[in-house]
């Protein structure tokens, strides 16, 4: 039986995964895209100017497509965030300091443990749909549903007990009531998180981008009159702030999910709900975990570092400046993050099309962009040096030490326009436990201690502790250069294609066994 088996395997290999006449009925899909851009890669006739020259034209079509929409997304979400801690100032120093707790601090914990654990999707949905496994896609992102609702139970237990862990922590118990009073109204945000993670990769895998971009802006705007009128007028409070924060991102769920219902792109990967969502739940948790290992690690790397100069001899002067730089970091972040998703479809997509020329061209593609963009912010930052703080700030003595440490901001800056895109394309690979792995020796054992010699021991102040964690990200950088330059793109479209073989004679938990032998 098991040769029989095994043989049955064997012969998939080398057949295609779904009849041609049924490709042929399928509207929207990459696939002949990706197959042009393959054939031009392939095509030894063209000079190898000319063949690079159409192949960039192609493959910069479809990054923009999927970039600028991603990067819009993150930076409309973020901001809906900013706005709410903005508009918390205006009820008082107490109260901006208690949702600027919540925000950063329990908040991000929850979005960071979340969204790493949502990215399995846009690995699975992302081989998926380029090997024309559509029905996968609706069972991936359900299944991703299921685990990330779970997940968020023990998180609201901890934002319902987020007094006393402040109090642990050392917040001063007036600041701590207040912050808990904001965290309570976040309560409903965290499973709105849960579902709209998995709903947002399950859109890029496809490479639809845009609907997201326009139900987040047209949230947005609902939410800063709602937010105004709740907080304002009826006179809710941080409560009411916090509750339409958890409110406007059931919007966006609601709205993505209206879409995928609606639309005529998704039919084939969305065909209602199903039982199997709760099988393989285990080996799906493995690859969650590491994909949530792997985003927390860098989303908690330089949080750490506001902490540490906390500890610094003048703190408030160490901690304004950097504030200041974190700030401008987060926001060119977000540029880098929507490149990140797009390195993450692209070479998905790509490797399950079994394009291995194409996947590596747009690694190369993406990641030159997103290093030219970057180059170029850092730049303007550097020559705005002595007076980019007033933006945040009016003192002389802040912008002082924020000039001083902008060159650093610059390094961070282009490192975050690489960094983020080599992580998106090891997700897309499948590489998240390795990433997790190289996450922790960079940046833990290298960055952090380095950091904190440089800062304490050499008396470098917040700029030792900072460069000492800028040499944690460049030798993460560095090592994931070296993977993706020596990865074997034949054998990755190999082991992609072996993997949906076997579904195709088992079932679609094998895929997580066999996904995690070859890795």
């Amino acid at each position: 039986m098991k040769d029989n088996q095994s043989d049955k395997q064997e012969v998939l290999l080398h057949k295609p995964l779904i009849d041609s006449k049924e490709c042929s009925s399928i509207n929207n899909h990459p696939e002949g895209t990706s197959h042009h851009l393959e054939s031009i890669l392939s095509n030894t006739e063209l000079s190898a100017f000319k063949r690079t020259r159409l192949a960039l034209y192609v493959e910069l079509k479809l990054l923009i497509k999927l970039a600028a929409p991603a990067v819009a997304v993150y930076l409309i979400n973020n901001f809906m965030s900013m706005s709410t801690q903005i508009m918390c100032g205006h009820l008082g120093n107490r109260e901006l300091a208690a949702a600027s707790l919540g925000n950063t601090g329990i908040q991000v914990f929850a979005y960071g443990l979340l969204l790493g654990m949502g990215s399995a999707v846009e690995t699975l949905c992302g081989q998926a749909y380029g090997a024309r496994k559509y029905d996968m896609l609706g069972v991936y992102l359900q299944r991703s549903t299921v685990l990330l609702m779970a997940t968020s139970i023990p998180l609201a237990i901890i934002y319902i007990f987020s007094y006393p862990l402040l109090i642990l922590l050392g917040q001063s118990p007036d600041i701590a009531s207040v912050a808990s009073v904001f965290v309570y109204g976040l309560i409903p945000q965290i499973f709105a998180y849960a579902a709209n993670f998995p709903i947002q990769k399950f859109l890029q895998a496809q490479s639809i981008v845009a609907p997201s971009a326009y139900i987040s802006t047209a949230t947005l705007v609902l939410h800063l009159i709602l937010s105004y009128l709740l907080v304002y007028k009826v006179r809710l409070g941080l409560l009411g702030a916090s509750l339409m924060l958890s409110i406007s991102w059931w919007i966006i769920v609601g709205g993505q999910f209206i879409y995928i219902k609606m639309s005529e792109r998704c039919k084939y990967t969305w065909t209602g709900f199903t039982l199997e969502a709760f099988s393989g739940l285990p080996q799906f948790i493995k690859l969650s975990a590491a994909s949530a290992v792997m985003l927390c690690l860098e989303c908690w790397y330089f949080q750490v570092l506001v902490l540490i100069a906390g500890l610094l001899e003048n703190p408030e002067l160490a901690l304004d400046s950097l504030t200041v730089c974190m700030t401008i970091s987060g926001w060119v972040f977000m540029i880098s993050v929507g490149f990140n998703a797009a390195a993450s479809v692209r070479v998905s997509n790509e490797l399950g099309a079994r394009n291995p020329k194409s996947a590596s061209f747009s690694v190369v593609v993406v990641t030159v962009v997103s290093f030219i963009i970057s180059v170029i912010i850092a730049i303007i930052t550097l020559a705005l040096r002595h007076v980019v703080s007033y933006a945040f700030t009016e003192g002389e003595t802040v912008a002082n030490a924020v000039s001083e440490l902008t060159p650093l901001l610059a390094i961070t800056l282009i490192l975050n326009g690489i960094q983020p895109v080599l992580s998106g394309v090891a997700v897309g690979c499948g590489w998240q436990a390795f990433v997790a792995y190289v996450n922790v020796g960079c940046y833990y054992v290298v960055g952090i201690p380095l950091g904190v010699l440089l800062g304490f021991y050499f008396d470098f102040g917040a700029k030792g502790i900072w460069s000492g964690m800028i040499g944690g990200t460049l030798m993460q950088t560095l090592i994931l250069i070296w993977v993706t330059y020596r990865t074997d793109w034949n054998k990755e479209v190999f082991i992609i294609k072996y993997i949906y073989s076997i579904i195709q004679v088992s079932n679609p938990k094998f895929i997580f066994h066999n996904f995690h032998m070859v890795e």
